[in-house]
């Protein structure tokens, strides 16, 4: 059973799913395969494949890799969705965990459906350029960055009641 108060953040996840599998639809349905349609400077459209983890991580690992990110990303939300049990709650927390629920189910979709994920966002600066990425990776991101800040609000709290 899932606690009252879950279900916002439960909702905040299927969002990053559902806006990750739109996204990629889009570019799925008018780009060619490593067509490149710049959008202005320092960042682009492209229709990438990603065997990998976020940002290219391992993509030319041999393959295991797409097993093994799988089930890393379904085992990762098993433990957020009880660790939002126990803190839905604690807003940054919980949005911080459902952001990368949501991010890493979106992936795994791909990866079970295509055998890859789609990326499509790419960003540069001059001939230097990151590797594509894209809603999915945005929101695990996200979500990475707010668990660091509510790590860091919590140790200030905990540092100031000492």
């Amino acid at each position: 059973m899932l606690k009252q108060g879950m279900a916002r953040w439960l909702l905040l996840a299927v969002v990053v799913i559902i806006l990750d599998q739109i996204t990629k639809q889009m570019i799925v349905g008018n780009f060619n395969f490593g067509e490149v349609k710049p959008i202005m400077a320092g960042f682009n459209l492209v229709l990438a494949h990603n065997t990998g983890a976020a940002f290219s991580f391992l993509a030319a690992a041999g393959g295991w890799q797409r097993h093994f990110f799988t089930v890393l990303a379904l085992v990762v939300s098993c433990g957020i969705l009880w660790t939002l049990r126990a803190n839905y709650a604690n807003w940054r927390l919980s949005t911080a965990l459902s952001l990368i629920m949501g991010g890493a189910l979106g992936n795994v979709i791909d990866r079970v459906r295509l055998g890859y994920v789609v990326d499509f966002i790419q960003v540069y600066y001059h001939d230097h350029y990151w590797p594509s990425f894209n809603v999915a990776d945005s929101a695990i991101c996200v979500g990475a960055a707010l668990l660091v800040i509510d790590s860091m609000v919590k140790s200030n709290k905990e540092t100031q009641t000492s």
